[in-house]
C-alpha cells in the first residue's frame, strides 16, 4: 500500500495520456528499460504473444499492438530485479507471508531452482537434476499408492506445446486431474456454449467487428481486461454502430476512449464515445435483463405478425436450425415485467428501447466476460445470451455471434490440446494408439474439487504449471492451513507469489523462462504457439536474453519431471520434443488432425490460423443436431443471502494496475482510486440506510444462506476496508479480487460448471463496535 492515498472521481477516458503516463511510471518502477524495444514486437506475427490477455491479434498490426496492461506484463517479465539465494537467505518464508502481493511481485524474477528447508523456514538452492530426481521419487511413491492423489494444475499462460506435454504427463501418470484457470472463470462458457451450440468456444472472429451493426456487452470491462479490443470498438462507434452495455459499475473503458495511436486525438485530448446505452444491471440480474429484452422482442414480433409486416424474429432460422424455442418463449411470456424490473434493477422502458435497437440490426455480436459466468446460474446466463442471439439468427452470420472474452493468454488453447478434467473432451483413443498406453477414463478433479480434495486429505500432491492457485481460489482462510499439510507441492514459476509461501511438507520452486526470452535448445532457438479468444493460433518467439543462465523452459521442466517420474516409453520422446518443439506440434497435429492441419506450416500466418468452428458454418454438434434454446432455472442468477435486510451483493473487481492475481501497483486510475486496494465501493443510498460514512473503515463479512462446513475459528471476513461512495446499483457493493476472496465460500459455485460465484457474493458490512 502507498502512504499517499487519494480517492476522487475519474472523469477522463481510458487510453490517452493517462495510459502513457502509467506505462512510463511502470517501466521505471520495474527497472525494465531493456523491455522498451520488445514492445514493438509484442503481438506481431514475427514477435511474441502478450503474456497477459487473450484478445485477438490482427493480421495488419498497429505500430504499437499492445495495451497499457500488456506493456506492464512485459515490463514485469523483463525487470532487472532478481530473487535468488541471497534473497531467501535474508527472509524467512513466515516473514514473506506477511508481505502484500504487490511487494512479492516487485522483487523480480526467480533465478534458480529451490527447495523448502523447514528447519530454516527458507527456500534454498538445489541443482536441477537433484530437484527432478527427488520430485520424481515422491511422485512414483504416490503413484504406486494412488495416482488420483496428485493434481496437475495449469494457469492458462503456458504455450500449446507445453500444455500438450503437461496433459500427456498427467494421463501417463494415471489421472485426469487437470484443473486450470478456466475452471475459475469461463468454464461456464465451455459448458454453456457446448450444450447450446455444440462447441465450447465463441463464434466470432476479429473481422466480424468490421461487419457488425450492433454490439451487446454483458459483464466485461474492456478498459482493464482487454484494452486492445477498444480499437475495433472505436471504429464501430465511429460507424454509428450502437453499443449497448449491461454492467453493474459504470466503467470508463466502456464509456470513452482516447486512442494513443491517433496523434490528433492525443493533441486535442478528444475522445470517442464507446457505449451508446449503458444499463447498470443489478449483480445477478442478467438473466432477468435478457429475459426483458426477449420479452420485448416477442411483443414486437407479435405486433408485426398482427399487422402483416415482416417478422422481427428470424422464423426460418429458428425452424431450420434450432430446437426448444416454444418452451423458451413460454418461459419468457410467463415472466412479469414487475419481476424482471425487480431482479434486473432496470426499467421496462429502457429494456424495450434496447430491444427495438436490436430488432433493427442485421448482424449483432454479444460480448461477455466473467460478469456472466461467475454466478450460481452462470451457465444459464450464457444460455440466455445465446437465446437472444438465436432469436434473430445471429449465429453463423458475418458480423454476428457470441464473443466470450477470455483472460489468460492461452487459457482457451490449453483446453484445445487436452487440459481438461472431463475425459469426454479429449480424444483418449487417439492418445492410446499414439503413445501405446491405456489412458484413465474416469473424471478428474476441477479447481473446486481439487480444493475439496486438499481439505479432505484426498489430494497428496499439487503440481502447478504457473499461476497463484491458493490466492486465486475462494475461501483463503479455509484453504491456506490445509495447503501446508500437503506432502508435496511443486510450482513452475517466473516470480514469487503467495502460493509459494504456503509450502507443503516437501516444496519446490522451479523457475522457468518467460515467453519473451530466448529459448535455446539443442535444435536451436524455439518458437511456441498460443490460441486467442477467437480460436486463432499464433506463433510466439522470444528474443530477449534470459533473466538467469539457470532457467529452463516450461517445456523442458515438464519433460524433466515426466522423465524422472514415469517408466520409459519408446513412443514418448521427451528428449526429442525438448530439442525441437516442431516435433511437439507434429504430435499435436497427429492427435487433433482436424484442428491443427499443417500446424508447423501455418503457425506464422499473420493474424493466426483459424481453427474450424462448426457453429460458424451452422453445423450444430449437439445431440439434436440443432442449436438449443435453453430456459433458465429462474430470473435471479445469484446465491441467496441469509435473509437479513442489510445483506448486499459483492462484485469482485480487478483494477487497471493488475492482471488476474498479479498486482502491478496500487493505482486504479479508471476508478479514481490511488495508493490502496483496501476499499469497498458502496451505493450512496445504501450507505445512508446502513449508517456507513464515506471514508470510514469497515469489515466485510459473508452473509450467505448456506456456506457449507466451516472449520472452527475460521471467519469469512475481510477487515480494514475503506468505504468509497460510488455509482453502482443499490443493494450491491464492490471490492478487489483476490483481496475479497475470503468472504466467498468454496461451496458457492456455478451449477454444472463449478466456477466460483464471486460476482454476486452475499455479504454484510460490519462497523467497529
Amino acid at each position: 500500500m502507498n502512504d499517499d492515498i487519494e480517492i476522487k472521481p475519474y472523469e477522463g477516458p481510458v487510453g490517452g495520456w493517462g495510459s502513457m503516463t502509467s506505462i512510463a511510471h511502470r517501466v521505471r518502477d520495474d527497472a525494465a528499460a531493456s523491455a522498451l524495444p520488445e514492445l514493438l514486437r509484442q503481438n506481431k506475427p514475427d514477435g511474441f504473444a502478450c503474456t497477459s490477455c487473450a484478445w485477438a491479434k490482427p493480421a495488419k498490426a498497429h505500430t504499437a499492438e499492445f495495451c497499457e496492461n500488456g506493456a506492464k506484463a512485459t515490463f514485469a517479465e523483463l525487470t532487472r530485479r532478481r530473487v535468488g539465494a541471497e534473497f531467501f537467505a535474508s527472509h524467512t518464508v513466515s516473514e514473506l507471508r506477511g508481505w502484500p502481493d504487490q511487494a512479492l511481485e516487485h522483487e523480480g524474477r526467480l533465478t534458480e531452482p529451490l527447495r523448502y528447508d523447514a528447519a530454516q523456514d527458507r527456500y534454498v538452492p538445489v541443482a536441477w537434476d537433484q530437484a527432478f530426481a527427488e520430485i520424481g521419487r515422491q511422485l512414483q511413491a504416490l503413484r504406486a499408492d494412488d495416482p488420483d492423489s496428485v493434481v496437475f494444475y495449469s494457469s492458462g499462460r503456458a504455450s500449446l506445446e507445453t500444455s500438450y506435454l503437461w496433459q500427456l504427463f498427467a494421463r501417463l501418470y494415471g489421472n485426469n486431474n487437470l484443473p486450470d484457470s478456466s475452471n475459475m472463470c469461463h468454464e461456464s462458457t465451455s459448458v454453456g456454449l457446448k450444450a447450446a451450440l455444440g462447441q465450447p468456444v465463441g463464434t466470432v472472429r476479429l473481422e466480424d467487428f468490421d461487419k457488425t451493426d450492433c454490439l451487446f456487452f454483458f459483464g466485461q470491462n474492456v478498459g482493464s481486461n482487454s484494452p486492445r479490443m477498444l480499437h475495433p470498438l472505436q471504429e464501430a462507434s465511429e460507424r454509428g454502430v450502437p453499443i449497448i452495455v449491461f454492467n453493474p459499475l459504470h466503467e470508463r473503458g466502456l464509456e470513452e476512449f482516447t486512442n494513443p495511436q491517433r496523434p490528433l486525438q492525443m493533441a486535442t485530448r478528444s475522445t470517442t464515445r464507446i457505449a451508446s446505452r449503458y444499463h447498470a444491471v443489478r449483480p445477478g440480474g442478467d438473466i432477468a435483463a435478457i429475459t426483458g429484452l426477449c420479452k420485448a422482442l416477442l411483443a414486437l414480433d407479435d405486433e408485426a405478425r398482427a399487422a402483416g409486416r415482416p417478422r422481427v424474429l428470424d422464423a426460418d432460422f429458428i425452424a431450420q436450425h434450432t430446437q426448444g424455442f416454444d418452451d423458451f418463449a413460454a418461459f419468457v411470456r410467463a415472466q412479469t415485467w414487475e419481476d424482471i424490473e425487480t431482479v434486473s434493477g432496470l426499467q421496462r422502458a429502457a429494456l424495450t428501447e434496447s430491444a427495438q435497437i436490436y430488432a433493427k440490426a442485421t448482424a449483432t455480436i454479444g460480448v461477455y466476460g466473467m460478469g456472466l459466468t461467475q454466478h450460481e446460474l452462470g451457465v444459464d446466463n450464457v444460455h440466455m445470451l445465446v437465446n437472444l442471439l438465436l432469436m434473430r439468427g445471429n449465429i453463423g452470420r458475418p458480423g454476428a455471434g457470441a464473443c466470450p472474452v477470455r483472460g489468460h493468454s492461452n487459457v482457451q488453447g490449453q483446453r484445445t490440446v487436452g487440459i481438461a478434467e472431463k475425459p469426454e473432451l479429449v480424444p483418449l483413443d487417439v492418445l492410446a494408439q499414439q503413445y501405446g498406453f491405456e489412458p484413465p477414463r474416469h473424471k478428474g478433479m476441477n479447481t473446486v474439487e481439487a480444493c475439496e480434495g486438499v481439505l479432505s486429505g484426498k489430494v497428496k500432491a499439487f503440481l502447478g504449471l504457473g499461476g497463484n492457485f491458493v490466492r486465486a481460489v475462494p475461501d483463503h482462510r479455509v484453504m491456506e492451513p490445509a495447503w501446508q499439510q500437503l506432502p508435496l507441492t511443486v510450482h513452475v514459476a517466473t516470480k514469487l507469489n503467495r502460493s509459494h509461501l504456503l509450502p507443503g511438507r516437501s516444496s519446490w520452486l522451479l523457475p522457468c523462462l518467460g515467453r519473451i526470452e530466448r529459448d535455446l535448445q539443442a535444435g536451436g532457438v524455439q518458437t511456441v504457439s498460443v490460441e486467442d479468444s477467437t480460436a486463432c493460433i499464433h506463433a510466439s518467439r522470444g528474443q530477449h536474453a534470459p533473466a538467469s543462465e539457470h532457467l529452463l523452459s516450461e517445456t523442458a521442466i515438464v519433460a524433466g519431471l515426466a522423465q524422472a517420474t514415469l517408466p520409459p516409453n519408446p513412443q514418448v520422446d521427451w528428449a526429442g520434443w525438448v530439442a525441437d518443439y516442431a516435433r511437439i506440434r507434429d504430435a499435436i497435429e497427429a492427435t487433433y488432425p482436424e484442428q491443427f492441419a499443417q500446424f508447423n506450416q501455418r503457425m506464422h500466418q499473420p493474424g493466426g490460423f483459424a481453427r474450424p468452428l462448426p457453429a460458424v458454418q451452422r453445423q450444430w454438434k449437439t445431440p439434436s443436431g440443432k442449436a438449443e434454446f435453453k430456459a433458465p432455472a429462474r430470473l435471479d442468477a445469484a446465491f441467496a443471502g441469509d435473509g437479513g435486510g442489510d445483506v448486499l451483493r459483492l462484485v469482485t473487481l480487478r483494477s487497471n494496475d493488475q492482471f488476474n492475481t498479479t498486482v502491478y501497483g496500487y493505482d486504479d486510475r479508471l476508478r479514481g482510486i490511488q495508493g490502496t486496494r483496501d476499499v469497498l465501493l458502496m451505493n450512496r443510498d445504501d450507505m445512508r440506510r446502513l449508517g456507513v460514512a464515506d471514508g470510514s473503515t469497515v469489515t466485510l463479512a459473508c452473509a450467505a444462506a448456506d456456506t457449507g462446513p466451516t472449520p472452527p475459528g475460521v471467519l469469512r471476513e475481510v477487515p480494514g476496508l475503506r468505504v468509497v461512495a460510488y455509482d453502482l446499483p443499490p443493494g450491491c457493493c464492490a471490492g478487489y479480487y483476490p483481496e475479497c476472496n475470503p468472504v466467498a465460500p468454496l461451496q458457492h459455485y456455478a451449477r454444472e460448471s463449478k466456477v466460483p460465484a464471486v460476482k454476486s457474493v452475499p455479504v454484510r458490512v460490519k462497523q467497529p463496535a
